[in-house]
């Protein structure tokens, strides 16, 4: 909490950073119900008002995102930072290609990557199976096929993830001070690009499937969205 304090002395000098889902939402059965609560809206309209930067950085498209907080003032960038790559153009059409051949009941099509979701599957350990069949698909197609948190996550292999998202933005405000909050594996990448900040606060948002990798990297872990909320409401 030493770190919140130095970042809060000097708003105009530093950047917020967040993840949506399972950080500023609370991760439900359907993806397309996410929501950010009211009270949480508030508080990022305060912060943007406080700080050089207010950013979300999701694994969304950058248009659900915005949806999805509610709060248009902010910065969007989704896609895990492809969005801001010009090579993701072609990609995404070979993606639409890959997964007209993909019948799966719970997939999140994002444009430039595509979520398959098994969260709500009543064997989840037979639908996990199927995904692998598929995700070795995507690797033989050139894609990147990872798993997350009840999700396969298929994407162009391109140099670009959240870390790289993060720095970006970052040197464009032209700014050293910066906090990032995530819950899942692929928030380690923006924790590793505030290493070199001046002061560089990484949130872990905790909770039952949540990687302990992102734990053990991170200089502060809350318990879940509403304490997250109670950690920006200190900024």
């Amino acid at each position: 909490m030493d770190l919140v304090a130095r970042l809060a002395e000097d708003p105009r000098r530093a950047a917020i950073l967040l993840d949506v889902d399972g950080a500023l939402a609370p991760i439900v059965p359907r993806p397309e119900d996410a929501r950010v609560p009211p009270e949480t809206q508030d508080e990022l309209r305060r912060l943007h008002g406080r700080y050089a930067l207010v950013a979300c950085v999701s694994g969304r498209a950058g248009d659900d995102a915005r949806r999805i907080v509610g709060v248009p003032e902010l910065v969007y960038v989704g896609n895990h930072g492809l969005e801001l790559e010009p090579e993701s153009r072609v990609w995404g059409e070979r993606l639409l290609r890959f997964l007209a051949d993909v019948d799966w009941p719970d997939l999140e099509d994002k444009g430039l990557t595509a979520s398959l979701h098994y969260r709500n599957a009543p064997d989840q350990d037979a639908a996990r199976a199927e995904l692998e069949e598929i995700a070795d698909r995507a690797r033989k197609a050139g894609f990147v096929a990872r798993f997350g948190r009840k999700v396969l996550e298929i994407l162009p292999p391109l140099e670009a993830n959240k870390g790289t998202a993060v720095r970006r933005l970052l040197a464009e405000r032209g700014v050293e001070r910066a906090l990032y909050a995530g819950d899942d594996t692929t928030d380690l990448d923006a924790f590793r690009a505030l290493e070199p900040m001046e002061v560089g606060v990484r949130v872990a948002v905790a909770s039952p499937e949540g990687p302990r990798e992102l734990a053990d990297a991170a200089d502060v872990v809350v318990d879940g969205p509403p304490a997250l909320l109670e950690l920006l409401r200190r900024l």
